[in-house]
């Protein structure tokens, strides 16, 4: 809602009810109202809709101790349109135009540019949007986003990587000002707020960047030649980032007040890593588990045994293999897996693969040809032939 708005409309006679109502003369008015104008029970009549609007804005207003407040400090100052004159005598006013007031008022004395004293003056101190018309509000600065890639081991063990940024800063040309001189003025179309509202029916309102100003809230009379008036400019810096132990391929990181600097005063940005990581020759991943598939002979895996198995970064484990341990069996070393977010580490999965030789000697063949005759009356296949039947 606009500070034009503040003045140029009667809110109190909107609801019907007297300059002094209570909180719940209001609230009853406008429920009132509201019923008998609400678009659902005047369907298709474009007046109650328009009514309706009008009663939502009024209760908006005047339902808001503080709003209602502004409201009946800025009619007292500029009643019904016109301008009261102060001078001795008291008499009198004087009628203007609101658009020249609100909509285009010039730099100079007594306008929103000005030096001091003036229109810019009363209504920073009625809506708090800074005294003098030079004061605007802290503006935060943008978000950045950057690529880092990890290594296998850096991604499980946590690494600090240098990661070189560019973002908009300051120019220092114009120190962040946007002006040759230093000397922006206040953008009169959104006060020095860099946004402005508009109705979006129903007595409700959006905000958007005001577009004279490109959200700044301030307008270079003679804008920067570096940074075209904007008041930033590109710059790259190479800062060092700690990435957590545990982080994932594609896993984005927020770094929070690491991104580009705020404005008059207003926070930083963030800064998004999104983190590669480069694949392991040996070792795989499963949510916080590692994975490693280990060749175990055929004679470990029929008689079993002892198996010794490497873990990333630490000293070989050793599993012990049940006799008859079938190809493809997983087994866990628990503890030897990635960092969890709590510090604790998820498990090393380890698969067994049975390793088939391709080559054998006199003695090891004689050996498997005594063991297939031994075998010969089991068929390791006969369950799957009777299965496929009973299907």
């Amino acid at each position: 809602m606009s500070t034009k708005d503040f003045v140029e409309k009667d809110y109190y006679k909107v609801l019907g009810v007297p300059k002094d109502a209570t909180e719940a003369e209001i609230k009853k008015a406008y429920r009132k109202l509201a019923r008998e104008n609400h678009p659902d029970a005047n369907k298709g009549d474009t007046r109650a809709e328009e009514r309706f609007k009008e009663i939502s804005e009024a209760n908006d207003v005047l339902g808001d101790p503080k709003r209602r407040k502004e409201y009946d400090e800025a009619r007292a100052l500029f009643g019904n349109g016109g301008l009261r004159a102060g001078g001795p005598g008291g008499g009198g006013s004087f009628n203007f135009d609101l658009g020249d007031l609100f909509g285009g008022a010039q730099a100079g004395a007594g306008g929103f540019g000005g030096g001091g004293g003036g229109i810019g003056d009363v209504f920073g101190g009625l809506f708090n949007r800074g005294g003098g018309g030079a004061r605007t509000q802290p503006r935060r600065g943008q978000d950045v986003e950057s690529e880092v890639t990890l290594s296998f081991t850096e991604a499980i063990e946590g690494a600090t990587v240098p990661l070189r940024m560019s973002s908009q800063q300051p120019c220092t040309a114009c120190s962040g000002t946007g002006d040759k001189n230093g000397t922006p003025r206040v953008c009169p179309t959104c006060v020095g707020t860099g946004q402005v509202s508009r109705g979006s029916g129903g007595g409700f309102s959006l905000t958007d960047p005001c577009v004279d100003c490109k959200g700044r809230g301030l307008i270079a009379e003679t804008p920067c030649d570096v940074c075209k008036g904007s008041g930033r400019a590109k710059s790259s810096r190479t800062m060092q980032v700690r990435i957590p132990a545990g982080v994932s391929d594609h896993q984005r990181i927020r770094l929070r007040g690491k991104g580009a600097p705020g404005e008059r005063g207003g926070p930083n940005g963030d800064l998004y890593v999104v983190v590669h990581v480069d694949a392991h020759p040996v070792f795989g991943r499963k949510d916080d588990n590692l994975t490693v598939t280990v060749p175990v002979s055929f004679t470990e895996a029929a008689l079993g045994g002892e198996v010794k198995v490497p873990t990333l970064g630490g000293p070989a484990v050793t599993l012990k293999l049940p006799a008859g341990t079938p190809n493809g069996r997983t087994m866990r070393a628990r503890g030897k897996g990635a960092v969890r977010k709590d510090g604790t580490r998820g498990d090393l999965l380890v698969t067994v693969e049975v390793a088939v030789p391709k080559e054998l000697d006199d003695k090891a063949r004689e050996a498997l040809e005594t063991y297939r005759e031994a075998t010969a009356s089991e068929d390791p296949r006969a369950e799957l032939f009777q299965a496929a039947k009973g299907a």
